[in-house]
């Protein structure tokens, strides 16, 4: 059964915005138990890549042998199907630093202010390098809502910048999850500018995160550098994190969303997430603990509303076909 790009650019939303909402939740609960940032992201990189890596493999190999010396290059040992300087880019962005941010900052500030800071953040990111890079034009009401956005943030980040005034250090964690954002967006216009395949983009960065986090982790721990605390952790939590950080977030929702990039547009694509801050919002509350200061249900409208204006009321861009990369370079 073929479904139309709309259903597929739809199913990708679905998925993206779930799995999006449940990493905000679960990353915020991990950092309160025993492995440290840089535990769980090499449990992230090492669950994709017992996936991915095998299948770039048997990606490039089959497309060398259906096409001979006319197949495309491929790269990092013929593991990555795209070319290196393309993978360097995207691997950078969208494999190492988000992860590498992201996960710090839930060690310093709480989900709460991830679910506004990171989804909320990123389409303004988004558009702003979208506008520089693919030349992508934002309209008066595109941009009336990203100053929402921009609004939202400062209630969320400015109230815990003055309390690092008085010793806090939860801004801390606000500024990874905005870094965090901004790599995000990087890796989704960088996406878009080169026309990649979902699932090749996603093998990309994750084989060149594995081939430089893994040695280097490695390295760190036995120069004494940094402390691992996996020989702390039950089996059970490790095995969680491969599967949920490394098989959900990197190659379920990576594919998802770049999928949903190629059919939205990575503008489109980054606003229409406008559930995610209330949704995460509303689990670090139940499932945490969490407390809802007025400041954070104020940002979390503003951002909301911003994110909301953007996607209702800006005409989408013309849609790939879902199973080839868009013709259209404008991130």
């Amino acid at each position: 059964m073929r479904f139309s790009p709309r259903a597929v650019g739809l199913l990708a939303v679905v998925v993206t915005v779930t799995i999006w909402t449940g990493f905000i939740v679960i990353a915020r609960a991990s950092a309160q138990r025993t492995l440290t940032p840089l535990d769980i992201a090499l449990l992230r990189i090492t669950g994709a890549s017992l996936v991915l890596l095998p299948w770039g493999w048997w990606m490039v190999r089959r497309r060398v042998q259906a096409l001979g010396a006319s197949a495309p290059p491929s790269s990092l040992a013929g593991i990555s199907p795209l070319p290196l300087r393309t993978t360097a880019l995207l691997g950078l962005f969208g494999g190492l630093l988000y992860a590498l941010l992201a996960y710090a900052g839930f060690f310093h500030a709480p989900a709460t202010h991830a679910s506004v800071l990171m989804p909320g953040s990123l389409p303004l990111w988004t558009a702003l390098l979208a506008a520089w890079l693919l030349r992508d034009h934002i309209t008066p009401l595109r941009a009336a809502g990203l100053a929402l956005i921009v609004a939202g943030d400062l209630l969320v980040g400015g109230r815990s910048l003055l309390a690092a005034f008085s010793g806090g250090d939860v801004w801390k964690g606000d500024l990874l999850f905005m870094l965090a954002a901004a790599c995000w967006a990087t890796y989704s216009v960088l996406a878009r500018r080169h026309a990649v395949d979902a699932v090749q983009a996603t093998i990309a960065i994750t084989a060149l995160a594995c081939l430089v986090y893994v040695p280097a982790y490695a390295l760190l721990i036995a120069l004494g550098a940094v402390t691992s605390h996996l020989a702390q952790a039950p089996w059970t939590e490790i095995a969680f994190q491969m599967a949920f950080q490394g098989g959900g977030s990197v190659v379920v929702s990576g594919i998802a969303f770049t999928r949903m990039i190629q059919h939205f547009g990575p503008v489109r694509s980054t606003m229409i997430t406008a559930l995610v801050p209330g949704l995460s919002a509303m689990g670090a509350v139940l499932f945490l603990g969490e407390p809802m200061h007025w400041s954070l249900v104020a940002g979390l409208l503003l951002v909301t509303a911003g994110i909301l204006v953007g996607v209702l009321r800006t005409n989408p861009s013309p849609a790939a076909p879902a199973n080839t990369a868009p013709r259209r370079a404008v991130p």
